[in-house]
């Protein structure tokens, strides 16, 4: 049986107090203190000496697994899945194992939506100097350009990045159902141009800077031998406060502070950015978005902030899951009305897919989306989501055409 180095440190503590706890009331004094000093005692911290460094390998063939041709994370030697608890009673070691994973994995699906699908990474914002903290968003060659159509993706909160719906589904299920790949190659095999934002990406952290602090000792006009012996003293201390810092939290994380990038330190700024320099300016007579969870709040505030546009450019949006709330984001009732034709929400729910669910909110109709695991609704509405901005589209030409027959009648006559 093994004995963790916390029980160690702990035991003779619980032993003293036991025994002090025979005596007298005179010793009522030690038990409040032992008590004080075992209140102090961040077990957290304490643990962290029994793992293993916290250093990762920074490559999947480090953490020896791959994918294979069906797109599921494998082990390259035993064929096996992901496994979490790598180790046994270690749970926050195994969790910074499973986010270092979770960044290569962020960067590999960069790779394919660069090298798979063929999208450019652009750098915002687009007048950033040398200096400053930048973001990036992809996109199609034709994005600007195609005049048809133009498919925007969102993912949700959290540790996901472009082109992801969700990190666990990578790992666990595979590539098809946890990222943006599908939507994006189907898309751009359908004619749409295509723009994959970045919302979660709203900062870059660099450690913080040490700051000297002046003893008084420095500035102070006391005697030299008398400034030597306080010095020597505060010497002594920082040696004993570095000890027991060093002893209580041997694997102390560098402290992190974070700059946040223009215009772009909020899924929802970051969404009226990318619509102000790029959506807005592109050339698509129909402009389709899927918003998954928080993204679905992101366009949400998106559509209060540049209604117009939105309604003039915007044809269809298909949302997953999403947490928007109309009455907490003070939607009017012209982008209510605007959403319950044009927006589809497909929600988590076990009833088959399309089939309608009731909703409480008097904005956009709500389906299931066949599946009652929030992460894999993008995924399993994929088919439907298509279906509902073909429909949209052929409608929208429809109610068209007739104006434009009239307005070209209008043009002969007054030629005439």
């Amino acid at each position: 049986m093994s004995i963790s180095l916390s029980s160690l440190i702990l035991c003779p503590i619980w032993i003293s107090m036991a025994q002090i706890q025979q005596g007298g009331p005179d010793e009522k004094e030690k038990t409040t203190a032992l008590k004080d000093l075992l209140s102090r005692i961040d077990l957290d911290e304490l643990m962290k000496k029994d793992e293993p460094p916290l250093d990762f390998p920074d490559t999947l063939e480090g953490f020896e697994y791959a994918f294979n041709e069906k797109g599921q994370l494998r082990h390259i030697k035993t064929g096996e899945p992901f496994v979490f608890n790598y180790r046994e009673d270690l749970h926050r070691w195994n969790q910074k194992r499973y986010e270092a994973l979770g960044e290569i994995i962020t960067k590999y699906v960069y790779e394919l939506l660069e090298n798979d699908c063929n999208l450019k990474k652009i750098s915002i914002p687009v007048d950033a100097s040398e200096s400053e903290p930048k973001s990036f968003i992809f996109m199609s060659e034709d994005a600007l350009t195609n005049p048809q159509k133009l498919m925007v993706l969102i993912h949700g909160s959290g540790v996901v990045r472009a082109g992801q719906w969700a990190r666990r589904l990578i790992i666990n299920e595979d590539l098809d159902s946890g990222t943006q790949i599908p939507f994006i190659k189907r898309a751009m095999d359908e004619g749409y141009g295509v723009i994959v934002l970045n919302p979660n990406e709203n900062y870059i952290e660099v450690e913080k800077p040490k700051i000297h602090v002046q003893s008084s000792s420095e500035s102070s006009d006391e005697p030299a031998e008398k400034r030597e012996r306080k010095d020597k003293v505060s010497k002594e201390t920082k040696k004993r406060r570095d000890f027991y810092e060093k002893y209580r939290n041997p694997q102390r994380e560098k402290e992190m502070m974070q700059l946040y990038i223009r215009e772009n330190g909020s899924p929802e700024e970051h969404a009226i950015y990318v619509w102000d320099h790029f959506i807005a300016q592109s050339a698509a007579e129909n402009v389709f978005f899927v918003a998954h969870s928080y993204g679905g709040l992101a366009f949400v505030e998106l559509m209060i902030q540049r209604e117009a546009d939105v309604k003039n450019k915007v044809t269809a949006v298909a949302l997953t899951d999403s947490v928007h709330n109309v009455w907490h984001q003070e939607a009017g009732k012209t982008i209510r009305e605007w959403m319950r034709e044009n927006c589809c929400n497909w929600v988590s729910s076990s009833e088959p897919l399309d089939t309608s669910v009731e909703s409480m909110l008097p904005d956009c109709p709500r389906v299931s989306a066949g599946t009652d695991r929030h992460e894999l609704t993008s995924w399993k509405s994929f088919p439907s989501i298509f279906k509902f901005f073909a429909e949209a589209a052929e409608a929208k030409s429809s109610s068209l055409k007739p104006a434009l027959t009239r307005r070209s009648h209008r043009i002969k006559h007054e030629e005439l």
